[in-house]
C-alpha cells in the first residue's frame, strides 16, 4: 500500500502493509502525539508500523493520504 505524507514542507511517499482508514487515523494520532515535528511523524510511521520511504513521484496513485497541516487523512480521486 502506498501512503503520501503532505507536509508543508515537501511531501512524501511511503510504502508499507495494507491498512485501513481506520487503522491509519490510530497510527497517525500516536505518532502526533509521540512527534515534535511532521519529519517526525513520518519516521514514527516507518519504524512502528512497517512502512518504507521511497522515492517521491507525483505520478504515483496511493491509496491515502495524510495531511499533516490539516490532519486530514483521505482517500485521492483520480
Amino acid at each position: 500500500m502506498l501512503v503520501e505524507v503532505d507536509r508543508y514542507d515537501q511531501q512524501v511517499l511511503l510504502s508499507g502493509p495494507s491498512y485501513t482508514l481506520e487503522q491509519l487515523n490510530r497510527f497517525y494520532r500516536q505518532a502526533k502525539k509521540q512527534a515534535t515535528s511532521s519529519i517526525e511523524i513520518t519516521q514514527f510511521l516507518c519504524s512502528y508500523f512497517q512502512f518504507s520511504r521511497i522515492p517521491y513521484d507525483a505520478t504515483i496513485r496511493v491509496a491515502f493520504v495524510i495531511d499533516t497541516d490539516t490532519g486530514r487523512i483521505y482517500s485521492p480521486t483520480y
